[in-house]
């Protein structure tokens, strides 16, 4: 059930469906029976709007009364604050993710004077679509939604809004999805396969990834000791001309760069950690003329600013939303079509980092990543990163799929390293993510260490 419906798409799933009383009555009796199971009996306002939210409330409300619950059903153009603020728990069954307009004051005052609200759909205001706040919208405690999640329900600032999201069936058949053809998705390892080793491959048919240092070596060195356990079976560290300590098994060239560029088996490239603006900037564009294929970041990236064009040529980029609004402009609130929009612009995957990291792919195809914890928001951590997606490029993963497998990989590596961990924390606990069958702690013969 990783597939994301934008509101219309939902809106076409239940026209599909054909069965909208049924539909309706199956999603009120779930929010009514999500809050039995949270709340202890107590007095229920139900918020109701004109449309199918409001008749899922009516539903939840009918519910709730018939297991002794005092409820009372306020619509919402009659309601007052004062009627509100009465109520222990209030259901905000206004108007749900289709909202496609700011919400008025009046409104707005009805959901200030709530003291516990839970939603349907998503909080009035909050649009499905992109997670954008449409005038005010109401924290939720919990917010119960059906069939599948939209976009809104990952995107921040909805997501947060949003509280605990639970999503339920309600007898809509998977088969519309066939007519839908969804193109955006929950990112996880439903999406992509890691490439698995030959018996008889070598070092550099288990990918070859080179990794250009400059002014700042140390982002460099995290990129290439990401790579290193992501599984690519040589990693290069090229420098100019500064002394960069070796790390065993991390190979540190200095000759031209040319020289490298015209090794066929370097097919990867990393370019942007710490390598200087006008040097990634120039190395950058010898790289794309030579056909390589290129994660840029960083530097390379603030090196395009306001010239997105230069970044023709580049499989991969990983900006945060500051480099991305130095390269693209800035974004206007709806993020997925930012990214979706400047991945066509320059033909390459677009990795848009942040608490909820957009994967697009040129044709289309969007991943939202809702699984990394906080703490992954730290100095070095995106260096991290473009060093696991080189390595799995390297390895023969497409371009869209290497990068929603790194995204997700780096979100549960940083969860398993736990609150406080650094950047360099992360290389040496890829292998147990990508592998955790190789685990001692599953293998059969450790017995009760397993439960």
């Amino acid at each position: 059930m990783n597939e994301l419906l934008t509101p219309l798409e939902m809106a076409e799933a239940d026209r599909l469906a054909n069965n909208e009383a049924a539909l309706m009555a199956a999603a009120g009796r779930a929010v009514a029976r999500a809050i039995i199971r949270r709340y202890a009996p107590c007095r229920v306002a139900v918020l109701v709007g004109p449309g199918n939210n409001g008749g899922d409330g009516r539903v939840a409300a009918a519910y709730l009364a018939t297991q002794g619950w005092p409820v009372q059903i306020l619509p919402v153009a009659s309601a007052t604050p004062e009627q509100v603020a009465k109520a222990e728990l209030v259901i905000d069954a206004v108007f749900g993710a289709g909202l496609s307009r700011e919400i008025a004051k009046p409104v707005a005052d009805l959901l200030r004077a709530a003291k516990r609200i839970v939603a349907i759909d998503t909080p009035s205001g909050v649009d499905g679509a992109t997670g954008g706040v449409r005038g005010y919208a109401a924290q939720a405690e919990f917010t119960v939604t059906f069939f599948r999640l939209k976009p809104g329900h990952l995107l921040y600032p909805g997501r947060g809004l949003c509280g605990e999201i639970l999503l339920r069936d309600i007898g809509l058949p998977a088969a519309v999805l066939a007519d839908i053809k969804p193109q955006t998705w929950r990112n996880n390892p439903t999406l992509w396969s890691l490439p698995a080793r030959a018996a008889t491959g070598h070092k550099y048919s288990n990918g070859d990834v080179t990794v250009l240092s400059g002014t700042m070596p140390g982002a460099a060195r995290l990129a290439c000791a990401a790579a290193r356990r992501a599984g690519a079976g040589m990693v290069t560290l090229h420098a100019d001309a500064a002394f960069i300590p070796p790390e065993a098994g991390l190979i540190v060239r200095a000759e031209p760069l040319k020289t490298l560029i015209a090794d066929d088996r370097r097919k990867v490239w990393v370019c942007g950690p710490g390598l200087g603006v006008a040097m990634a900037g120039a190395k950058l564009a010898m790289l794309i003329a030579a056909g390589k294929t290129i994660i840029a970041d960083a530097d390379a990236l603030t090196a395009c600013a306001g010239a997105p064009e230069k970044l023709r040529g580049v499989a991969v980029i990983t900006p945060h939303m500051g480099e991305f609004t130095r390269v693209f402009g800035p974004i206007n609130g709806d993020k997925l079509t930012a990214a979706r929009t400047a991945a066509r612009l320059i033909n390459a995957v677009m990795i848009l980092k942040g608490p909820d990291t957009i994967i697009a792919a040129p044709d289309g195809r969007a991943a939202i990543n809702a699984d990394a914890p906080p703490w992954l928001a730290t100095g070095g951590t995106g260096d991290v990163l473009t060093g696991i997606i080189a390595a799995l490029l390297a390895q023969g993963m497409p371009a869209f799929e290497a990068s929603c497998a790194a995204v997700w990989l780096h979100g549960q590596t940083a969860i398993k390293a736990g609150p406080g961990m650094i950047a360099e924390d992360l290389a040496s606990l890829l292998p147990g993510i990508m592998h955790p069958e190789t685990s001692l702690l599953h293998h059969p013969r450790n017995g009760p260490a397993d439960q």
